[in-house]
């Protein structure tokens, strides 16, 4: 059951980014400097390391040529009946 809700999420992800790829990547930025700006640069290492994370995620999230998109890469759970 987890599995096919990952899956899910995933498919619903591709569908939200495909196309504001940049703009969700502006928004990681600023969310991070902000979070950074408020904690005083205390936890910027993880922040950045969250921050690259979140943007490779959306960098891949409607794959790459010669790849399966990320929602293909979990199979769906049967559902129970």
């Amino acid at each position: 059951m987890l599995v096919g809700l990952i899956g899910d999420l995933k498919g619903k992800a591709q569908g939200l980014i495909r196309g504001n790829e940049q703009a969700i990547k502006d928004g990681i930025n600023k969310a991070g400097d902000f979070v950074d700006s408020k904690t005083g640069g205390k936890y910027a290492g993880h922040i950045d390391k969250v921050q690259n994370g979140a943007s490779t995620f959306v960098e891949n999230a409607n794959g790459k040529p010669g790849t399966a998109p990320a929602g293909d890469a979990v199979p769906p759970a049967d559902k129970a009946p």
